[in-house]
């Protein structure tokens, strides 16, 4: 079995565990793999945002139930986590669905959220709406990517030929140089 088929078989899986964990990457490569047609760009959106959306909804539910007392061990933050879930309070909509693009939020955003006690029914419908709007926007970037990156995928085995001799041919250049510099060295002694 190839990396294609592999894509093909496990691509829509391993992008719903994926995006559970780490978002970005996975999405921009599931763009790339459906530029390249090995995956379906609406199922790879589908997807990536099915993992997101378990994932933020998971760490919601950790953060209701242990979220007070995660917290209360970050003493120097204090003011921070107090700020925030203030921030939360006034503006829901903006937080939940804007915790998915602020950098170093993926994980403390959705606990955050949940120790603030949101409720349930207006944190689901606003993560699958950030979800949706995350995914569609990364995945979409991944497959311009593709088009840029594409044809060198198509190459590679050339481009990888040609990095090869060009870090021989330099691992000589040193070598030669190397040794006529040892040699000059040893004459003056």
């Amino acid at each position: 079995m190839d990396i294609n088929s592999l894509i093909e078989h496990y691509g829509y899986a391993a992008l719903v565990l994926g995006s559970m964990a780490e978002g970005e990457t996975i999405t921009l490569l599931g763009g790339v793999a459906a530029h390249q047609g090995l995956l379906k760009f609406p199922l790879v959106v589908l997807s990536v945002a099915l993992g997101g959306m378990i994932g933020d909804q998971l760490l919601y539910l950790v953060g209701r139930r242990f979220g007070h007392s995660l917290l209360s061990r970050f003493k120097k933050h204090q003011k921070k986590i107090t700020k925030a879930q203030r921030l939360i309070n006034r503006h829901p909509y903006l937080f939940v669905i804007g915790t998915r693009f602020m950098y170093g939020f993926r994980i403390i955003g959705p606990i955050l959220i949940g120790a603030s006690r949101l409720p349930p029914k207006i944190f689901l419908p606003l993560n699958v709406a950030g979800a949706l709007i995350w995914a569609t926007l990364f995945t979409s970037l991944g497959y311009v990517g593709g088009e840029v990156i594409g044809p060198w995928l198509h190459n590679l085995d050339q481009h990888v030929k040609r990095w090869i001799w060009l870090v021989v041919v330099v691992a000589l250049v040193w070598l030669a140089r190397y040794w006529f510099k040892r040699r000059e060295s040893k004459r003056q002694d």
